[in-house]
């Protein structure tokens, strides 16, 4: 719920602070004062477009707030982005638009991408306006509609239809593209043969390049590393060729030992015993460089081998990888590729197969979503028909639609479901069209053909009302959607928004009294006093925006029925207005209250388990 929200340097409203009620919040005003701007703060806070021609003239900024008592819905979104709620569990959202058209967004103390204050609005807040009615035209819009409405019985077998969906037209497009491709993927199979062969021949072991590279180096050096050898082995045990008499370090440091060990020196005796390791130490390299010598050949033929098999190799990373491991990596995804390119009947039988067994399993889910919206699709004509008897339209009926889509000979997405073949959309093969019987003795027409303005406008609020117990925002924002109605259908229009605010925070920018007259929270937009008519002293126009008391209720909707603040036939009939409208609420919430306490009162009695 949005619990308070402020707007700065946003069009002609300086700085306004708008307290909203949990129930219905009206706003009204003047034409011009400036109720459009706080719709447009709304659907900033929402993430919509930022424009910089919103932002006040003189204004380097325009900065909304708005402070939300977060449910789980939005703190999860909150949560995603590293955002903090306050310590009374309200979350801040900031949209922030500068005079260059740059635009910010705070959510929770952390700077955010807009989209997610547009994640943050589809939990918490819905903006239903003028722009709303003629999307509602739309017949894709009427089929969102329709699954909002229907719930979990769409939404599941709808998910599960478009999983096997995309799973057949990947099987279709393999069968379509080995069919029409078969000669260019039977000269790519033959290319991934040739190298598949290739590389088995030469039969290339992980790390071989490498381990070749250091055993070439060795073979090609065995000269020099047996003269290094011979004389580090002849420094240690002796029998140096070049000096023979030169003294070897083993019997150097034996003969330290010996004179070490004749002395009763404590310090010296300890000194012998680490002359004793050094002498096990050095013993163990000597031993190891004799096998070293033993195993160093210099074989020419060996060398030999070792550069014919670095050849085959270099080969083989010339055309498919820079080395081995790589080239072998190549060989698997190869072997795989060749695989899915098996052109031969077998293969394009089985996935024939696979496909058909797909379209079946399709078609199932397919009639499942179609029983789901056709069985909801009863439910929303009658629940928006009865609302509609109540706006001023008692002859009126809605009818909603779940009509199959043919498909053409050639249509790409065609499925066979039962007798029919239809076009298998992301959305299921459904197309559902609202349409209206304006008044007895009417055909229905569809909306855009058979709903004048006030009508649209009707027919969109009983729709709202019958998705008021499906539709889990909070928050509902109907700008003006009572354009175009007047008498009795606004003051049932103005009785169902106070209906729709017992299940949502409703907030309505009204121009209409019998609307405005069902208010929990009365705001208004008054031009400043600041200057002559509004104006401020460099003659621009400001707004500011305040709470009406219960006492100055009456002299607002008396203006508002035809300027009639200064009369005390306007202000009788603005009382009226009111008095009318606090009946309505409470019979509406003692009808229902009764089933609740009916639905207590039978829980009570129900006979407890032992």
């Amino acid at each position: 719920m949005l619990a308070e929200m402020r707007i700065q340097g946003l069009g002609v409203i300086d700085d306004a602070t708008l307290e909203l009620d949990a129930g219905l919040t009206v706003l009204t005003g003047e034409t011009g004062a400036g109720k459009t701007m706080v719709v447009t703060g709304l659907s900033l806070l929402g993430g919509g477009r930022a424009e910089a021609s919103r932002v006040a003239d003189g204004a380097r900024r325009a900065v909304v707030e708005g402070r939300f008592h977060a449910d789980a819905a939005a703190l999860a979104v909150a949560d995603e982005v590293g955002a903090d709620a306050d310590e009374d569990g309200t979350l801040i959202a900031i949209r922030t638009v500068s005079a260059d058209g740059r635009s910010r967004a705070h959510l929770g103390g952390r700077s955010v991408p807009v989209g997610v204050l547009s994640r943050l609005a589809e939990a918490t807040l819905a903006v239903h306006g003028q722009n709303d009615q003629l999307r509602l035209l739309r017949p894709a819009e009427q089929r969102a509609l329709l699954d909002r409405f229907a719930g979990d019985a769409v939404a599941v077998p709808l998910q599960r239809y478009r999983a096997v969906r995309a799973e057949w037209q990947r099987v279709a497009t393999e069968l379509v593209e080995r069919r029409d491709g078969a000669r260019r993927l039977a000269q790519e199979a033959d290319m991934l043969r040739h190298g598949l062969a290739e590389i088995a021949t030469v039969d290339p072991q992980p790390g071989e390049d490498v381990e070749l590279v250091d055993l070439a180096r060795r073979l090609a050096a065995a000269d020099d590393l047996r003269e290094a050898a011979v004389a580090a082995q002849g420094a240690l045990v002796g029998a140096d060729e070049v000096d023979p008499d030169a003294p070897a370090a083993l019997a150097l440091i034996g003969d330290a030992r010996h004179r070490l060990s004749g002395s009763e020196d404590p310090e010296l005796a300890a000194l012998d015993a680490r002359l004793g390791e050094a002498l096990a130490l050095l013993g163990d390299v000597g031993t190891e460089l004799t096998g070293y010598l033993d195993r160093l050949d210099a074989d020419p033929a060996r060398l030999a081998q070792v550069l014919a098999r670095q050849a085959e190799l270099k080969a083989l990373t010339r055309k498919y990888a820079a080395d081995i491991d790589g080239v072998r990596e190549w060989a698997d995804a190869a072997r795989e590729r060749l695989d899915g390119l098996d052109t031969s009947d077998e293969a394009l039988a089985a996935l024939a197969a696979r496909r058909d067994a797909l379209a079946g399993e399709l078609a199932e889910h397919a009639a499942a979503v179609t029983a789901a919206r056709t069985e909801a699709a009863a439910r929303l004509a009658e629940g928006a028909t009865a609302e509609l008897a109540g706006l001023a339209m008692p002859d009126a009926r809605l009818h909603v639609s779940v009509v199959p889509r043919e498909a053409g000979p050639d249509a790409p997405d065609a499925l066979r479901v039962g007798r029919a073949s239809l076009v298998a959309g992301t959305d299921g093969v459904d197309e559902v069209e609202l349409r209206l019987v304006a008044h007895a003795g009417a055909g229905p027409q569809p909306l855009h053909k058979g709903a004048s303005g006030g009508e649209l406008s009707r027919v969109m609020l009983a729709l709202e009302v019958a998705l008021a117990g499906a539709d889990p925002v909070p928050t509902m924002v109907f700008d003006e959607v009572d354009a175009g109605v007047g008498g009795r259908a606004a003051v049932e229009i103005g009785r169902r928004l106070a209906r729709l605010a017992a299940r949502h925070q409703v907030i309505v920018v009204t121009h209409l009294p019998q609307v405005a007259a069902y208010a929990d929270r009365h705001l208004v937009v008054d031009k400043s006093a600041r200057g002559q008519n509004g104006a401020g002293t460099d003659g621009r126009v400001r707004s500011i925006v305040r709470t009406l008391p219960e006492s100055e209720r009456i002299v607002e909707l008396a203006r508002m029925l035809a300027g009639l603040d200064d009369t005390d036939t306007g202000r009788a009939h603005a009382e009226e207005l009111l008095n009318a409208a606090r009946a309505h609420r409470e019979a509406d919430r003692a009808a229902a209250a009764r089933p609740e306490r009916t639905a207590r009162r039978r829980k009570q009695a129900a006979p407890q388990p032992s």
